[in-house]
């Protein structure tokens, strides 16, 4: 067998795995059919906003909660499902105006900081729990107990009519 050949066999072999493992996890439930839920440290004197709040949040337009607290914003890298549907849903703007945001508001002083990314939602429970003040966003099916999902203009992820699904 000359090594065109044996190229192809590999290369076709690949092929077929691939296919085999995308096929095994397309019955799986996708991320993207799940809602995204608003996840605070326990502490965090909140239990409802609204959407319009979320973005001011979110944007850093409000930078501490009703008790003085400085709000730490924790944001998915960037490839994360969650990430591009809250930069769609919240922020209004594909990954290039969001970055170009937040260099030009730290550029401006406006905020100490950018947000926080989080590379798992592992990482992002750990740190919703460790940060008094901290706010995330992740699959309502992901949240843990150690955390508090804020209702979304009086609706929780499980409500029909939830905004952020």
């Amino acid at each position: 067998m000359n090594t065109a050949s044996r190229k192809l066999r590999l290369a076709a072999a690949c092929l077929v795995g691939t296919l085999a493992w995308a096929s095994a996890i397309a019955d799986e439930p996708s991320a993207r059919n799940q809602a995204i839920a608003i996840v605070v440290h326990d502490g965090t004197h909140i239990d409802d906003v609204s959407i319009d709040q979320l973005r001011r949040i979110f944007l850093a337009e409000q930078q501490f909660w009703p008790d003085r607290s400085r709000i730490t914003l924790l944001v998915r890298a960037p490839g994360a499902y969650e990430r591009e549907f809250v930069l769609e849903r919240i922020y209004q703007m594909n990954e290039n105006q969001f970055r170009k945001y937040w260099i030009a508001k730290m550029f401006r002083a406006e905020v100490p900081s950018g947000p926080r990314i989080v590379f798992s939602t592992n990482m992002a429970l750990e740190l919703v729990t460790a940060i008094p003040g901290s706010i995330t966003f992740m699959n309502a099916s992901d949240v843990g107990e150690t955390v508090k999902v804020v209702r979304v203009n009086g609706l929780l992820p499980s409500d029909d009519g939830y905004l952020l699904k």
